[in-house]
């Protein structure tokens, strides 16, 4: 796991960022595992931590409650919550669908400057996965499908793919675990092969390319948790 974030010290913050400062932080190391789920919150430590009173604490503690990322428990202790898998079938449904139609949606509709853009953060993955940054690869994969998805010109369907990619990342975390942190570059070549079925317009083929990589993902997940029900993590 990496190191918690360094903070601003209150002289460096502007007056009144305090909550969202502590919200950002917390809500990144909540989605990259550095807070394992069920971990305790501690208000004190936190307030100690960021160098500011317990109020912005609590203010960004009930934002990150209201994303379901923290649980109170009825003696008003606090943690990290736990990952969903009860849910976790609808949501890989969900994510899957959102590659295909974002993917086919962009080989119809993109215009120049998108290609420019996904080529950027195809090359930014490229990347990560060279530098074997997990954490690094898991926003860089994001933007390339955000970038993909913006490029379908249908804000819908990019604000709900962004969405999903974000609240997955705890799986795609555990993800990358399962290949330890050294990614395939097969998954690279996948992404050069999408550009290519977007730059040629060719519908069917991108949004078949698309369903592969992600029910790949799907599949991998899958088998980390049937072959290691006793992950480093309280899941």
């Amino acid at each position: 796991m990496k190191k918690q974030a360094e903070v601003e010290t209150p002289t460096e913050r502007k007056r009144g960022s305090g909550v969202k400062l502590v919200y950002d932080l917390l809500r990144d190391e909540i989605l990259d595992l550095v807070l394992a789920p069920g971990s305790p919150i501690d208000e004190v430590q936190l307030a100690e931590r960021f160098k500011m009173s317990r109020t912005p604490i609590r203010e960004a503690l009930v934002r990150l409650a209201g994303e379901g990322l923290i649980d109170t428990l009825p003696n008003r202790s606090t943690m990290v919550s736990t990952i969903d898998f009860l849910n976790m079938s609808p949501y890989f449904d969900a994510l899957v669908l959102m590659y295909r139609v974002t993917t086919r949606l962009a080989a119809e509709h993109h215009r120049s400057h998108d290609l420019v853009t996904i080529r950027a953060r195809q090359a930014e993955f490229a990347a990560a996965v060279e530098a074997q940054d997990a954490l690094a690869m898991i926003a860089t994969n994001a933007a390339f499908h955000a970038a993909i998805a913006e490029a379908g010109r249908n804000p819908y369907f990019t604000g709900l793919f962004n969405r999903l990619l974000d609240e997955g990342r705890r799986f795609l975390r555990l993800y990358y675990q399962s290949y330890e942190d050294r990614l395939p570059q097969r998954f690279v070549a996948e992404h050069e092969a999408m550009i290519d079925a977007i730059v040629a317009r060719d519908v069917e083929t991108a949004e078949k390319l698309a369903k592969t990589h992600a029910d790949q993902i799907v599949e991998q997940i899958k088998k980390l948790l049937i072959r290691d029900s006793r992950l480093d993590i309280e899941l």
